[in-house]
């Protein structure tokens, strides 16, 4: 069996979960709604406050889908409850982010402002760090392939640069500068 496929999934008391003839797999709690389909073959069986799944051989195709079944399920109960988040840093003189209504507009050193509209189900905030003027954007909303797609959308805009690190990146990530052209020696 699979490691991650054959885990229960726990559902929270305000969760309800409704899996349809076709597999399409329906999450209802606090934050709204979710629906995803899975494979046909698969079983969903719920249990008292839990969830799991079950493949009936060792297909390898099934195999797979075991496990990433189990956890677009899980990552939808989590998005449901508790909601997804990720945090971009805006490292750079001169690179501005602002809310305007529920998009942004960043001053990234072109010559035009760039504007990023959300999608639907996608919030925006923009966060200044006081001491350092650091800003940094969270992207957040319940489905965690929207939030993710999103912060990769805004930090594909302008990716961090390798000489001085100017752009933006994810929190936490780690930029490898390299060393810059050395004024040769004169003889």
């Amino acid at each position: 069996m699979s490691r991650i496929g054959r885990l229960p999934i726990s559902i929270p008391s305000e969760v309800t979960v409704n899996v349809a003839a076709d597999n399409v797999v329906t999450v209802k709690g606090p934050k709204g709604e979710l629906s995803q389909k899975i494979a046909r073959e698969l079983t969903v069986e719920q249990n008292e406050g839990s969830l799991c799944l079950t493949r009936p051989n060792n297909q390898s195709r099934l195999r797979s889908q075991h496990g990433l079944a189990r956890t677009l399920i899980n990552n939808m109960v989590e998005g449901v409850t508790k909601g997804h988040s990720k945090l971009l840093e805006v490292h750079g003189v001169g690179f501005r982010v602002t809310a305007e209504g529920k998009g942004l507009t960043m001053n990234l050193g072109f010559s035009h402002p760039v504007k990023v509209a959300p999608e639907e189900g996608v919030d925006f905030e923009v966060i200044v760090n006081e001491k350092t003027r650091l800003q940094s954007i969270k992207v957040s909303g319940i489905n965690k392939y929207l939030v993710g797609q999103t912060a990769a959308d805004i930090r594909k805009r302008k990716k961090p640069e390798p000489y001085k690190g100017k752009g933006i990146r994810y929190a936490g990530e780690v930029i490898k500068l390299k060393a810059g052209k050395r004024a040769s020696a004169k003889k």
